[in-house]
Parts: structure tokens; sequence; C-alpha cells
């Protein structure tokens, strides 16, 4: 079973970018009611997929530096890092299909 883990600037580098497996990043904050509602999609899609991809959170106003250097600049956002490298980028709030057919080749 899959969890949903929060990161911060200072584990970022060794929780995501290190990863051997891929891992969706949820660039959220708490005053985001749709950050709210793909929140129980993505720890589903975490349960489900655990043994082929990482998803993990990061709040954006506690971490702002990781949220500007990846150029985030609305929220939901879904990076999505493979070797380091963000091969995908889903922005909004999306229905667990739809994440699905985006994550598509990625799980």
């Amino acid at each position: 079973m899959g969890t949903v883990k929060n990161v911060t600037t200072k584990d970022f580098a060794s929780e995501v970018l290190q990863s051997d497996k891929p891992v969706i990043v949820d660039f959220w904050a708490e005053w985001c009611g749709p950050c709210r509602q793909v929140a129980p999609i993505l720890q589903e899609i975490a349960n489900e997929h655990a043994d082929k991809l990482t998803v993990v959170k990061l709040n954006i106003d506690e971490n702002p530096d990781i949220a500007r250097d990846y150029g985030i600049l609305q929220i939901p956002t879904m990076n999505v890092y493979k070797g380091g490298e963000v091969v995908k980028q889903i922005i909004g709030a999306k229905p667990k299909a739809m994440l699905l057919r985006e994550l598509d080749g990625v799980i």
C-alpha cells in the first residue's frame, strides 16, 4: 500500500530527484480548494501503483523556492519526475480516469 509523503526543500533532491521510481509531485497549498479535491485521488493512485511510482506532496507556501525553481504558477500542478527530470506536467484538478490517462506511459 502506497502512502503520499510530504516533502520539503530539505529532502526534495533525495526523495524526488534521486528516486529510482517515477515520482509524482503534487504542488499544493492549504488554501487551495482544487488541491483538496485531487488529494484523495492521488492517494488512490499511490495505493494502486505503489510498486511503479511514488506520490509526494510539496506545500508551495512552506517551500516557495522549489515551486519557483520549477516554474509552478498555478496549483494544483503535478509534475512527474523520472531520473531527476520533469517528464510530464499536469495542471489543475482532474478526475481519476483523466489523471490515469495523463500518466499512461509512466505507470
